[in-house]
């Protein structure tokens, strides 16, 4: 497991673009991000879909490391979405016959009824970190779907308790990121979205929530907001409507996007006990930045948050936008982060 550490350390927020010859991209875009199977945006016959997938894994892999990130992932290549792999995975939920709720954007949206007790029957992301793990010497992270945003993603017959439900959701998040942490992740990170879509439940039990889902995870964990991928969310507000509260977490890490919203870093000072993931990469913008724009980003969170605590990022994943631009924000990334190391060490 690699341990070397760096200050501004780069990493991606978790996935990257799925080649064409893997995705049907077309499809992808013009559907919301799922929360129940989608199959059909593989193009990649069933027996031959995981053979398929490694090979597309190795190429975000090589692709991460080309452009200089330090914490890279498997670009969550295996995923229709960052959440229903994990999601679909477990006992209590009823995949083939969804229900329908309202999503973050106001549109009605399809998601897996919960019909019993929530409970994790087998490793879900396991194979995926080994395969990373096996496939780079670079730091290593693997994402997985918070508690609370897994609960909002679901309609309960169950439970018939928001809380409950989020608190067993909890539980079978936390079996899989030891096992995580016990495979070779180095980092382990929860999407957690939904807590800035509902700010209200969020304070409620939003961070006790987090907290169960990374009770015995050692080494770092972070858990990510955002305020939705660029190609389904194009206006952004400039503020987080649920953010201070997360000092409470026992996350190491959070991690925030501000360079598309441009956000205010003032905030920052509510997470004076964290490291800040800062989203310096704008993926709402057909634009590569350079590496001077990323720089100037990178002295602005620094305004605000030592080096030692702050770790330069996209603001969001990767994967609705095309695998040049990608790359290209990437390596400015790496690049940006390069200069303000330089002027750091004098």
């Amino acid at each position: 497991m690699a341990t070397e550490t760096k200050l501004l350390p780069t990493t991606v927020v978790g996935s990257y673009p799925q080649p064409d010859w893997l995705v049907d991209r077309a499809v992808l875009a013009k559907n919301l991000v799922p929360r129940v199977r989608m199959k059909q945006i593989w193009r990649v016959a069933e027996d031959a879909l995981e053979q398929a997938q490694d090979d597309a894994t190795l190429v975000a892999i090589r692709d991460m490391e080309r452009a200089g990130i330090d914490i890279i992932t498997d670009g969550e290549i295996r995923r229709e979405s960052y959440s229903n792999r994990f999601a679909l995975a477990l006992d209590g939920v009823d995949v083939d016959n969804p229900a329908e709720v309202i999503g973050r954007t106001g549109k009605p949206t399809r998601v897996p009824r919960v019909v019993g007790p929530i409970r994790r029957n087998r490793p879900v992301e396991v194979r995926d970190i080994e395969f990373l793990r096996a496939n780079t010497d670079r730091q290593v992270k693997i994402t997985l779907p918070g508690p609370f945003t897994l609960a909002m993603q679901a309609h309960d017959e169950h439970y018939r308790d928001e809380e409950a439900l989020a608190m067993a959701y909890a539980e079978a998040v936390a079996e899989e990121a030891r096992d995580l942490k016990a495979a070779g992740a180095d980092v382990i990170q929860l999407d957690e979205p939904w807590l800035q879509a509902r700010p209200e439940q969020a304070r409620r039990y939003g961070v006790r929530a987090i907290n169960r889902a990374l009770e015995g995870v050692a080494g770092p964990t972070v858990v990510h907001l955002c305020f939705g991928y660029a190609a389904v969310v194009s206006d952004k507000p400039s503020g987080y409507s649920f953010l201070p509260q997360l000092a409470d977490s026992t996350a190491a890490q959070i991690s925030i996007e501000a360079a598309q919203p441009r956000l205010d870093l003032g905030v920052l000072s509510d997470l004076s006990n964290k490291t800040i993931m800062l989203g310096v990469l704008d993926l709402g913008t057909p634009e590569v930045e350079t590496a001077e724009i990323v720089a100037a980003r990178l002295r602005e969170g620094l305004k605000h948050v030592p080096a030692e605590r702050l770790v330069a990022a996209p603001d969001c994943g990767m994967k609705y936008i095309p695998r040049e631009r990608a790359f290209g924000k990437l390596k400015a990334l790496a690049d940006g982060a390069a200069i303000v190391r330089r002027e750091l060490a004098g």
